[in-house]
């Protein structure tokens, strides 16, 4: 067991390194010049020069990459002393570290991974993803237990009235789920619910979990997340209907279930105690997967509900051609996919002896 999950953190570590090495190369070809955006267009030549020295724009494209592998990796070597050094340990880039064992002149240091600064605002890229992605995993969050509470239940009646007007309709519903796009549903759903019938439903078209009264005061606002929630729960929701729909048609039609069946116990009772329990092991890897799909895939809801997570901040970076919040967040967005999938593995490795076999 031990190997299979070293293997699996191999794998992450790969997809990892993988990732951040075509995020640093797409990003450092895009045209533009961080430090004159950083400035400003008057800027004069020595503090554009100065500006791209701090940042490593001076150096070869492998010196920077090496530099930005030993900023986002946890276990990274530094100068202690030399100022002028790009390896130098700055507590303004390093806020909290501990300092391991020398090696040579330099020193291993075990830190947060440092995410560079935003070219506008000047923050750190960590402070603003610390900031923005709770509320888009809240929003991921209820998507996906809305989907996956209503996708259960109505693929499980699919299943049981088989060839009715009710698993038909179903089947009509997760066919225009998965066609059409989100961003498409949110319009129609943020234009009905939150516009045409405001006065009923009380509902906002736009809003973020936390809304700012006329006195500057912050208050939660629940009510803000049922729309953009519907609407990105709404794919999620088609695709678990149809899953759990077929699954558990496959296992009704197994030996032990029509065994049960002879035996006399109930219909339902052979249903919700025997056939549900394994027809759910698929159900449970989409949803799993999709979590970690929602939470890079909000951001053209976040978008159109005006919901202040970590993908409306990408969306806004985007426009300001601010590349280091984009890398920050592509790489927050790859870790969790990684995260989510080794833990996935890694409990059907223990659930499931065959897994780790293979």
């Amino acid at each position: 067991m031990i190997k299979f999950i070293v293997k699996r953190l191999f794998y992450g570590f790969l997809v990892l390194l993988g990732v951040i090495t075509v995020v640093f190369l797409l990003f450092n070809v895009l045209p533009g010049d961080p430090a004159r955006m950083m400035l400003g267009q008057r800027a004069d030549q020595g503090s554009i020069d100065a500006i791209n020295k701090d940042l490593g724009r001076d150096k070869p494209t492998a010196t920077q990459f090496l530099i930005y592998l030993n900023d986002l990796s946890p276990l990274s070597v530094h100068d202690p002393v030399d100022k002028e050094h790009y390896l130098y340990l700055s507590r303004e880039k390093y806020s909290s570290y501990v300092k391991l064992f020398p090696l040579g002149s330099k020193l291993m240091v075990l830190k947060y991974p440092y995410l560079r600064r935003s070219y506008i605002t000047k923050r750190k890229v960590s402070d603003i993803v610390i900031e923005t992605l709770p509320e888009t995993a809240i929003l991921a969050f209820s998507s996906i237990t809305f989907g996956a509470i209503f996708g259960i239940l109505l693929g499980i009646f699919s299943a049981i009235k088989k060839n009715s007007w009710f698993d038909k309709s179903s089947l009509i519903f997760a066919i225009f789920g998965m066609a059409l796009p989100s961003f498409f549903m949110g319009l129609l759903i943020a234009w009905f619910f939150g516009f045409v019938l405001r006065d009923y439903t009380g509902l906002n078209n736009v809003g973020s979990l936390y809304t700012i009264d006329d006195f500057g005061d912050e208050h939660l606002d629940l009510k803000n997340l049922i729309l953009p929630t519907i609407t990105l729960g709404l794919r999620p929701l088609a695709i678990i209907i149809q899953l759990t729909r077929s699954s558990l048609l496959d296992v009704l039609s197994q030996d032990y279930i029509r065994t049960a069946t002879a035996k006399g116990l109930g219909f339902y009772n052979v249903v919700f105690k025997h056939a549900l329990k394994n027809a759910l092991n698929p159900v449970i890897t989409a949803i799993s997967g999709w979590f970690a799909g929602l939470m890079a895939g909000a951001v053209f809801v976040e978008i159109i509900f005006n919901w202040k997570g970590i993908g409306y901040e990408v969306v806004d970076a985007l426009n300001k051609n601010d590349l280091p919040v984009v890398m920050g967040a592509t790489l927050v967005f790859a870790m969790i996919f990684v995260v989510i999938n080794i833990g996935v593995d890694i409990v059907y490795g223990i659930l499931d002896p065959r897994v780790r076999v293979q």
